[in-house]
């Protein structure tokens, strides 16, 4: 069983990261399908940090090949990945929903987000499972509140600015309290990546964000470099 279930888990990976490739490509809802259109919020990162998920597939299928072919039967694998298949399963119908229905893709990004996160802290201590689980676990964070924050800006819950500061306060939230429960600074890291690109996104049109964002991810280096201190001297 345990190696049918590590057999899965790669194909699953394979799957995840092919996907894309048969859809359009997802560059955001589209605000025509919002009651209130949003273009851009503050919280969304640039352009550019989307290229991370080439990395997050790319981790992901040598994790679950390595872990296919070296530790199929080990019990210390084993529980995470039911997990992780979820998520990529999840995540590989998400673009498809996601360029049809903003409300259900937000519902299944944070299912996925879950499911990631659940995989990650069952996940056995080697940065060949937990790095690229934690990586793909970090983005979801960022990614979740993004799309949580543009439905609650499209539905009139909030302003557009005032989604985006929730939105930014939950992330950093959440990235401070998991990675006090993980080593890895692979999760941190993808967190601070999407910080990185959401500085860079409102540098001109929103300093104060772009500051706020700049601050919470040197916080979150801060608190991930100490973790790792810690791990180290117990």
């Amino acid at each position: 069983m345990h190696t049918l279930i590590a057999a899965l888990t790669f194909a699953t990976a394979i799957a995840f990261a092919v996907v894309p490739v048969f859809t359009q490509p997802f560059t955001g809802f589209d605000p025509a399908q919002l009651p209130i259109p949003v273009e851009r919020l503050p919280i969304q990162p640039a352009g550019y940090a989307f290229a991370l998920w080439g990395l997050i597939y790319l981790g992901l299928i040598a994790s679950a090949a390595y872990g296919l072919f070296k530790h199929a039967i080990d019990p210390d694998w084993a529980p995470f990945r039911p997990w992780l298949i979820i998520s990529m399963v999840l995540g590989a119908a998400w673009i498809p929903v996601a360029l049809a229905a903003p409300v259900p893709a937000t519902v299944m990004i944070i299912a996925m987000w879950a499911s990631a996160l659940a995989a990650l802290l069952r996940s056995p201590a080697t940065p060949y499972a937990r790095a690229p689980i934690g990586l793909y676990t970090g983005w979801l964070t960022a990614a979740s509140c993004v799309a949580a924050s543009t439905v609650a800006a499209g539905y009139g819950l909030a302003s557009q600015n005032t989604a985006s500061w929730i939105a930014l306060a939950i992330a950093l939230i959440a990235t401070i309290t998991i990675t006090r429960k993980t080593d890895t600074l692979a999760y941190p890291g993808a967190v601070v990546w999407a910080l990185i690109g959401t500085m860079i996104a409102n540098w001109n049109i929103f300093p104060a964000f772009a500051t706020a964002a700049a601050l919470g991810a040197l916080l979150l280096i801060a608190i991930a470099l100490g973790r790792r201190i810690e791990a180290q001297s117990t």
